[in-house]
């Protein structure tokens, strides 16, 4: 049995989960509303505040779509209880990140600036604070949506093993190399 998909979700106070004929799993939470559409052989019961996902069979693809789909509802039950959130710092002299409303702007040691548009459902704040470096942080209901765009604002200047410099996330670890002159 999968060690995810065998784990029970319990629902915190004001949450609903429910499931309609189309297998699709709709998520209410106090900060949002979050939808799922999950296999027709994997079925879903709520039962006392607890929600369960189960498979018909053992065959391999149940296997992995039943953990796959109760880590999913468990990420959306989260999400619209808690929400997620995520901070990336753009390191390097000149750096700087300001947004106004949606549209993020980036100046990362190219030419121009970047404009980067962030989806309505992630909501962006920039913060400077002088002697620091600027940080981005986004905040969403849902943690596929934020990761996907976290990784397309990282990817516009990935960190240089050498320096450090470009858009890192808080509290990432990056491997520095020597230079040509270390050893």
């Amino acid at each position: 049995m999968s060690r995810v998909g065998k784990a029970p979700i319990s629902l915190p106070s004001g949450v609903q989960v429910s499931v309609d004929k189309s297998n699709i799993v709709t998520v209410k939470g106090a900060k949002g509303e979050l939808r799922q559409k999950i296999d027709a052989d994997i079925s879903v019961s709520i039962e006392n505040g607890v929600l369960e996902v189960k498979r018909p069979t053992d065959q391999k693809r149940h296997k992995a779509l039943h953990g796959l789909y109760r880590a999913l509802i468990n990420n959306m039950v989260i999400g619209v209880s808690e929400g997620y959130k995520k901070d990336l710092e753009l390191v390097g002299v000149g750096y700087r990140a300001t947004n106004r409303g949606q549209l993020l702007e980036l100046m990362v040691g190219y030419s121009h600036p970047i404009m980067f548009y962030v989806p309505d459902e992630v909501k962006v704040e920039t913060e400077t604070v002088k002697g620091k470096n600027p940080i981005v942080r986004l905040s969403s209901i849902d943690k596929e949506l934020i990761g996907q765009v976290a990784a397309n604002i990282r990817a516009f200047r990935k960190p240089e093993p050498y320096k450090g410099k470009g858009i890192k996330f808080v509290g990432e670890v990056l491997r520095r190399k020597a230079g040509k002159t270390g050893k």
